[in-house]
């Protein structure tokens, strides 16, 4: 019997050219929602332990979502379309879009799994065309407001196995049924590189970039044009 395959993508910095929950925080800095200059350091400051792998998740999320819940969901939706516009479209690159569609074209259940969350992300997969988003999943009260507080595992290192595996479970499968790929630029991802059939270093950052090349991984540089 066929296995399913499953085509496995994260998403800052792999499907997209630049990391949209850094940008959405500069992006609420544009729209007066927060103080310039400590949101700038104290953005700065958790993207540099994401990018170290020693980021406290928690932390950062009840940080990065302080604004849209001062705002409320209208206001937070209605400035999440504007961040659409202005920032993810002019970013978007054909030769992404093309590799999501070239494995939809194959038959295969395409899936973005993202230590990003879900408000910033799920319009963003919705633009690529994936219905299948694994992101951090933001806990929010009956009128739709967000606490600042994270529902299940976060998908971030490690977290992202436990959320595939969750995934997988629902619809009775384990990873000994599915053929997988996994792209992605970051050792933050370390973990579900080792547990896919395929693993992509796209776009990777040099400590993967090195380690695909000792273990003969297949290093793909989607944005060359990219710093």
């Amino acid at each position: 019997m066929t296995k399913r395959h499953l085509a496995l993508f994260d998403l800052d910095h792999t499907l997209l050219p630049l990391d949209s929950d850094f940008e959405w925080g500069e992006f609420t800095i544009r729209l007066g929602w927060c103080d310039a200059t400590e949101f700038k350091r104290r953005n700065a400051e958790y993207f540099e332990h994401y990018r170290a792998g020693t980021l406290d998740i928690h932390d950062y999320v009840r940080f990065a979502t302080q604004a849209i819940r001062e705002q409320g969901p209208a206001k937070a939706e209605a400035a999440h379309a504007q961040f659409m516009a202005q920032v993810i479209h002019p970013a978007l690159k054909p030769q992404a879009l093309d590799l999501v569609r070239q494995h939809q074209g194959a038959g295969h259940e395409v899936l973005i799994v993202t230590a990003t969350n879900d408000f910033v992300t799920r319009p963003i997969a919705a633009r690529f065309g994936v219905s299948e988003l694994i992101a951090v999943q933001l806990e929010r009260l009956a009128d739709g407001r967000v606490t600042g507080e994270i529902v299940g595992t976060p998908s971030a290192r490690h977290g992202k196995v436990k959320r595939m595996n969750e995934w997988l479970a629902a619809r009775s499968l384990d990873w000994a049924d599915v053929e997988s790929t996994f792209y992605t630029d970051s050792m933050n991802d370390l973990a579900l590189l080792e547990k896919v059939t395929h693993p992509v270093a796209t776009n990777p950052d040099p400590k993967l970039r090195a380690l695909a090349q000792e273990r003969g991984w297949r290093i793909l540089d989607l944005f060359p044009e990219s710093p």
